[in-house]
């Protein structure tokens, strides 16, 4: 299998901007130790305040799956219930 990039990107509601970006702080620790984690990094977006954008590199797409389905992504999404406004991933491969 191929390498796998993912750009996943989070619109919080407003008013919940903060607690969202600290949410997703939370989820960096255990991500870098997961397996098949080549990059997992955070950027928050400097133009709309509570947009935030995950560029992400696996070593295949089983390991970005298994990261998908983890205990820790399954407890963020149960905490922020209510918090995001719009969410989006993009699944990438280089080439056709």
């Amino acid at each position: 299998m191929s390498e796998v990039s993912a750009i996943a990107i989070s619109v919080a509601k407003p008013g919940c901007e903060e607690k969202l970006a600290e949410a997703l702080q939370g989820l960096l620790a255990p991500t870098h130790k997961e397996n098949g984690m080549l990059q997992y990094d955070m950027f928050c977006d400097t133009q709309e305040p509570g947009c935030f954008v995950f560029i992400e590199r696996w070593e295949n797409e089983e390991t970005f799956n298994a990261h998908c389905n983890s205990p820790h992504v399954a407890a963020y999404l149960e905490k922020t219930d209510g918090w995001v406004e719009s969410n989006k991933i993009y699944v990438l491969r280089k080439g056709k």
